[in-house]
Formats: C-alpha cells, structure tokens, sequence
C-alpha cells in the first residue's frame, strides 16, 4: 500500500499514513469512533521514562497500558479530533495536523514509538478512555469535574473559556441576545452543559461533528455557535462575513490530556514530559507553527499557552 507523508516541524516526527487510513479520517464525520487508526513514523531519538509495570492493569470498563507496555508494543494511540481546526484536522492530502498534533508527534518521539492517531468525536473521548481503545485523549479536553471523575487529566498546555460566533450582519455580543434564536452547539462539549446549566430555556441545536455545527452556522440554521473561544476564534477569521461577538463566555478553564482513570504510570511519565517541553519553550513554538498563521495578531499567544504544566 503507498504512503504518504506528512510534514511537521523538526522538532516532531512525521507522520506516515496509509491511503485507506487517510479516507477514513476524511470521512470521519459519519464514522469517526470506527476510523483506521492513522500511524506517525518513530522518531530517531528517544527518551524514555523507567516503567513501573510491563503488564495492563484491568480496570472496570476496560485495560490501560503502562509505559513499558506503550514502548515494548512500539507504538502509542492518541485519540484527537479529525475536523476541529487548527487543533486537530485532517488535511487535504489526508495527514493529521494541528497544534495537538504537534504535541501528540513529540510524545511519539520522546517515548521512540509510532503513534496511532485514533479520530474522536466531543462525546466519544471518556468512553474511549474507558474501554482501552486509546491510551491519551488530546482532543481539545477541557477539564472540568465531571470528566475527571472518570477519567486522569495531566496538567494542562492551554488555557480556554467559551466563544460565540454569529453572522457579522446580526452579531451576537452579548448572552441575552440568545434567547429566542436558535443557538448550536456540539454535543460533549462544555458549551453544551454550559447552556444547560445557566440558560436551560435556549433553542439549542445539537450536533455530533463540529463540521456539522459549522455547516448548520454557514447555512442559516442556527443564529449563532458556542464553542470554545479559540476555536470561534479560529473559524470566523476563516470564514468572512461571520465574527466572534462574545470572546469570553463563563469561567475561565484549561485544557489539558487525558488518560484511564488509575494509570499513574502513564500520567507520571506524561506530567514529566510537560516539564521537559516548558524548558524548551515548546507550546509557544507549536502555537507560532500551527495558530498564529490562523489568528494573526487577534490572540496573544501568552493568553492561550500554558508551558511546564502551570498556569
């Protein structure tokens, strides 16, 4: 089977995927949880945290390997998102790129294994967790309580709050706005329990893909979209004619990978490696590859970067 090849920066290992993996991710908004895993090639240096186990742990729902586990299997899966750019998304040529993409490549290459980039929906990114089909969730994962009573979040490499964007002919700048127009949302997400919770009464719309949500947006079906800030950001500086009305909605979170629930292993390892990119500056230099071609001068990039794990 021919491949193809992805560039990234030097800092990260390339990606290598398979044609058949490459259409499945494109045509992951029907069937993203069934999608080929889509493999990077490993890096050439390697560093490597000492292991506690060599065998998984069996949990409730499902197994979670150790870093031994990951290192001697030569390969790590990573569940992201395949439509959500410039976080994670699928490009035309059918490679994984993205500012948690970069993250993902350079966790493959300091544990010197391949990773399998596994596509996830909003809703889907617990239950995936749960039942072992991928060892670390960086699909844009805010933290909040709930979530992490079902899943280990590490510490976290980004700072959020929540975003509206509107048509720019009937711009939404303030919540009250919403109430009587038809607002989107993507299921899973925290602007979902957001609305939920403080605006039950709302219209709301919502949809599984964020494609679909933008798509609704594009096509008149929805009078605005709640999103995470940077995404709405991201998308309306993308798209003419659509704005970013409100830019900080609720409370100020962070976004931050996930493992299973109980696989200290991995989240000691993983914790340790953010303290090792922070020494180096790494968000700040994955934020001006992958964001600031997208947001220009609209987001200071100290804003939205966490290094080391602290805010």
């Amino acid at each position: 089977m021919p491949t193809i090849r992805s560039p990234h920066s030097p800092r990260v290992a390339a990606a290598t995927v398979t044609v058949l993996a490459a259409l499945a991710a494109l045509g992951g908004c029907g069937s993203t949880q069934a999608g080929d895993p889509v493999t990077s090639a490993p890096a050439e240096t390697v560093t490597s945290a000492p292991a506690v186990t060599t065998e998984a742990p069996t949990t409730a729902t499902g197994s979670f390997r150790s870093v031994a586990d990951i290192q001697a299997a030569g390969s790590i899966k990573i569940g992201v998102f395949s439509d959500k750019a410039p976080f994670g998304s699928v490009d035309a040529n059918g490679d994984y790129t993205g500012y948690d993409i970069e993250y993902g490549n350079r966790i493959g290459q300091d544990l010197g294994v391949t990773v399998e980039y596994v596509p996830v929906e909003a809703a889907s990114r617990v239950s995936f967790l749960e039942t072992g089909k991928v060892d670390l969730i960086l699909a844009n994962f805010t933290v909040t309580a709930e979530r992490a009573e079902k899943v280990d979040f590490l510490n976290p490499y980004m700072k959020v709050a929540l975003g509206v964007a509107s048509p720019e002919a009937a711009p939404i700048t303030d919540i009250a706005q919403l109430a009587g127009k038809k607002v989107i949302v993507v299921k899973g997400t925290t602007a979902e329990t957001y609305l939920a919770a403080n605006y039950p009464d709302f219209d709301v719309t919502k949809y599984e893909q964020y494609t679909e949500a933008t798509s609704a947006l594009l096509d008149g079906r929805g009078d605005a979209w709640v999103t995470d800030n940077t995404e709405a950001l991201a998308w309306t500086k993308a798209n003419p004619g659509f704005t970013t009305g409100i830019t900080s909605l609720g409370p100020a979170d962070t976004i931050a990978g996930a493992v299973q629930k109980g696989n200290k292993d991995l989240l000691d390892w993983l914790n340790a490696e953010l303290v090792t990119l922070g020494a180096e500056n790494f968000f700040h230099q994955d934020f001006e590859l992958t964001l600031e071609p997208v947001y220009g001068d609209v987001v200071d990039p100290d804003e939205l970067v966490v290094e080391g794990g602290q805010v």
